[in-house]
């Protein structure tokens, strides 16, 4: 694809399954190119890139490391060699903790690892794509990031102390980006999801469900990955006209305050 085609073009970080595929799944659907991510290029990342590219719109493979913070440029050029220059960079990949327990006996590897990818590698990888952004003439689309974060942004899992703490430093990213960023016209929002059905949460879904039917949830029910695609489709395309900085919480009402 060239430039004067003038597609919107989205790197998804994390595609190759779960929240991020579906993602990448719901903008195709609404015509962009878009680079399927993964840390290395295997059998997931392949089987993710042919689903996307049965949607009819230009494709790339991008395996590489979010966390590797010197190879964001580099992954960035062999993108926009493939689609053409991006329009919007939606930060979803993420992990979990090592392992679930009380915070007095968290390991200094397990935050770290929460550290490194939620938080560290998505300000520095919206780092790179503003200043990639900036650096040249733009078209008329809309550009923005989109951040992935979760309510444990906002709500405490005891037993993931590490995981909130460096998702509630990520939405804070979120909420500095929009501010650097809007006298550039480049959209930032922070999504929340909650209970959502993916392989991260497939070990204690069940629970949720089960939490979800009992009130935990507004809608008694746990959320789908192609929910969330919608929902960030619709910031992608700047169907919230004169919105940025907006924290949405994709979570059921979960967090509402309630008596």
């Amino acid at each position: 694809m060239s430039a004067a085609d003038n597609r919107p073009a989205a790197l998804v970080t994390g595609s190759s399954r779960g929240i991020g595929l579906a993602v990448a799944e719901a903008l195709a659907r609404e015509g962009f190119a878009i680079a399927v991510n993964g840390p290395v290029e295997d059998a997931e990342l392949a089987a993710a890139v042919a689903r996307i590219a049965t949607y009819d719109v230009p494709v790339a493979a991008a395996a590489f490391d979010v966390a590797a913070i010197g190879g964001h440029d580099a992954a960035f050029d062999a993108i926009e060699q493939k689609l053409g220059p991006l329009t919007t960079l939606v930060n979803n990949a993420g992990v979990g903790v090592l392992r679930r327990g009380d915070m007095l006996e968290v390991s200094e590897e397990s935050w770290d690892r929460c550290f490194s990818v939620n938080t560290k590698a998505m300000f520095f990888l919206s780092q790179a794509f503003a200043r990639r952004v900036l650096a040249r003439p733009r078209s008329s689309q809309f550009y923005s990031i989109v951040n992935v974060t979760s309510s444990n942004a906002v709500a405490v899992a005891e037993q993931r102390s590490e995981y909130c703490a460096s998702k509630a430093a990520a939405s804070m990213v979120s909420k500095t980006l929009a501010v650097r960023l809007g006298r550039e016209n480049i959209a930032v929002y922070d999504v929340q999801p909650g209970l959502i059905a993916t392989e991260m949460t497939a070990p204690v879904i069940d629970t949720y469900r089960e939490r979800a039917a009992q009130g935990l949830t507004l809608f008694p029910r746990v959320g789908e990955p192609a929910e969330v695609g919608k929902l960030i489709a619709s910031l992608a395309t700047g169907r919230l006209p004169y919105t940025t900085g907006l924290t949405i919480p994709a979570d059921a009402g979960m967090l509402v305050p309630r008596f």
